[in-house]
């Protein structure tokens, strides 16, 4: 059996046996996590995938699974007591501004510059609304690019904005288009596979001597910047998970 809305997961939920399929994403927030784990346990397929979509909804998650494709010196920070340690690593490391990104805010909006993990700690350190958070040391020097890939579909472009560090176009960024090289292009099946994405939009930070990093990764983002519209880059997706819910 293969379900493909959320009303039909809700009517038939308690029916799914092992080998049924779900199309679809999970429910809201607050069920996901234990409808995630009960279809786990029950043998039923989700398609995507469990892991992808608990990922492209959590930086924090991101970061946890994806940190081997991230930038050097990514941590996540749960609590007071990580706050303090990252203090003392990046003053060990020599780390001075730093950048956290707040759980649940998009398009650039929970992205901020702080001039020393130090200042960061005095202003959210008894904010138990701030956490979780990443923390990454502030890179001036990179590249913004968003690549979207969706089965043989692969296309790429900067996002920059000379008035704020945040490339976002939702923030006043512009963008252009930008190839997608043998490094990048690496870099985004090795994530995906891991976080076991049908399909993914993809942030990458390009620095300095070819360095490549993943910055974020999402089923679904905005594609202002992109050659490819909304229906079509639709009409490609679902007929991704139309093919893998039939795989057996």
């Amino acid at each position: 059996m293969i379900l493909r809305s959320a009303a039909e997961l809700d009517s038939r939920f308690h029916d799914l046996c092992p080998g049924d399929v779900f199309l679809g994403l999970l429910p809201a927030k607050h069920l996901r996590g234990a409808a995630a784990a009960d279809l786990l346990e029950r043998g039923v397929r989700c398609v995507p995938s469990v892991l992808s979509q608990l990922l492209a909804r959590s930086k924090a998650a991101q970061a946890f699974v994806l940190k081997p494709w991230m930038a050097p010196h990514t941590r996540v920070i749960a609590r007071r007591a990580e706050l303090m340690d990252a203090v003392g690593y990046c003053a060990q490391h020599g780390i001075g501004a730093v950048v956290t990104k707040q759980e649940g805010m998009h398009c650039g909006h929970g992205i901020r510059r702080w001039e020393s993990a130090e200042a960061l700690y005095n202003a959210v350190a008894f904010t138990d609304a701030a956490y979780p958070l990443v923390l990454q040391p502030f890179r001036p020097d990179i590249a913004d690019v968003r690549v979207i890939r969706v089965g043989d579909y692969v296309e790429a472009y900067t996002r920059t904005n000379p008035f704020n560090f945040r490339a976002n176009l939702a923030a006043g960024g512009a963008s252009a288009p930008v190839a997608v090289d043998a490094s990048m292009e690496a870099l985004c099946r090795a994530v995906m596979d891991r976080g076991r994405f049908p399909y993914a939009h993809i942030d990458l930070h390009l620095g300095e001597g070819g360095a490549c990093h993943v910055s974020e990764i999402a089923l679904d983002g905005g594609i202002a910047g992109a050659s490819i519209n909304r229906a079509e880059l639709n009409r490609r997706k679902q007929a991704a998970l139309e093919r893998m819910a039939e795989e057996r």
